[in-house]
């Protein structure tokens, strides 16, 4: 049964006075894949460690499954919290097999030790490792032990999922394959599952809902659609990915919500703006949806620039571009290759142009 999870103004201070997480709120709704995403430091493992109850709180509330589990009183230990973590190193015991490492698991349930290996024979199965069943740890690769964790998590049949960067370790073409094993498995049995990354790609591949923590708060909390679209701070945008930033001027707003900006040299274009007044100097922040590259000549473009590099990419091409000396973008898409060197044309598009007040 998954649970849902509600956290109130939660706060951790360290001894020291090092405050790792400051007013964090954030209802899960049972069944829901939350990926909690922000640089090293942002307070993400924090906030994982003190939802496991391997840290305890310093402020604020956690309930779990209806429960409160840690307030200013309380403080539910890790076991009693009907829950199963997914490590970054995977924590398996070195003398155990993985059949064996999975059963432990289920310890709790008051199993015969056949019934235990017959249930984690079928859950290796599940995960693809039936045939290394019998197999210790150190005969595993990285992205096999990764399954055994994650069969292990499974099989417990908590209400909640806890993984700490789980595909860290991996290389890429690994981690991209394990990425779909653990979104596939986990939303088959259907669990609460919070999980932690820097990494902006598996964030909006894997979420229903992604938690944007900048130094210790929650700065924005959404679908990874509105995250990617409607970014709240310049901070949410950078990390989520960005061909370039632009100094503008603001000239009018439009009635959609757009509004006309005036870069240093070029034509006028259109970019997303927050609700409220946005007058004077102001800064552009560019996804790479929100440039494409047309002919110089072309009445189509509002800025150009000289290509400095390209790189083919399967699909296409994505091209780093000097525009006047004074911006620089990069992962600007094309179909055709254009020449290291070549001048070319830019259109801008309003929907990856977002627009925040000028930074100081």
């Amino acid at each position: 049964m998954a649970d849902p999870i509600t956290i109130e103004n939660l706060g951790k201070t360290y001894p020291g006075g090092n405050e790792a997480l400051r007013e964090v709120s954030l209802d899960v709704e049972p069944g829901t894949f939350v990926v909690l995403l922000g640089p090293s430091g942002s307070g993400k493992t924090t906030m994982l460690r003190c939802l496991a109850g391997i840290e305890r709180i310093s402020l604020g509330r956690i309930t779990i499954g209806g429960r409160t589990v840690a307030d200013g009183r309380a403080h539910v230990p890790p076991d009693q919290r009907d829950l199963s973590m997914v490590f970054q190193d995977y924590a398996l015991w070195p003398h155990l097999t993985a059949r064996d490492n999975v059963a432990f698991a289920l310890r709790r349930r008051h199993l015969s030790r056949a019934e235990c290996r017959s249930r984690a024979t079928t859950m290796l199965d599940r995960v693809g490792l039936g045939a290394l069943a019998d197999r210790y740890p150190n005969q595993l690769s990285g992205g096999e032990q990764q399954r055994v964790a994650l069969a292990r998590a499974l099989i417990a049949d908590t209400g909640l999922i806890l993984c700490d960067e789980p595909l860290s370790n991996l290389d890429a073409d690994l981690r991209e394959r394990m990425r779909v094993e653990i979104s596939s498995l986990v939303r088959e049995a259907a669990a609460t599952t919070i999980y932690i990354t820097h990494d902006q790609a598996e964030a909006f591949a894997l979420a229903d809902k992604v938690g944007v923590l900048e130094r210790g708060r929650l700065v924005q909390a959404g679908t990874p659609e509105e995250i990617y679209t409607r970014p709240a701070t310049p901070f949410v945008a950078r990390f989520t990915g960005l061909a370039g930033e632009m100094p503008v001027r603001v000239r009018e707003r439009g009635a959609d919500g757009t509004v006309l900006v005036e870069p240093p040299e070029g034509r006028s274009f259109l970019a997303r703006a927050p609700a409220g007044q946005l007058t004077g100097d102001a800064l552009v922040m560019i996804r790479p949806t929100g440039v494409r590259l047309t002919s110089n000549g072309s009445a189509e473009y509002h800025l150009s620039g000289r290509v400095t590099d390209v790189a083919f990419r399967g699909r296409g091409y994505e091209h780093a571009i000097d525009v006047n000396g004074t911006t620089r973008l990069t992962g600007v898409f094309a179909d055709v290759r254009a020449a290291r060197g070549e001048v070319v044309g830019l259109r801008m598009d309003p929907a990856g142009c977002h627009l925040f007040p000028a930074e100081q």
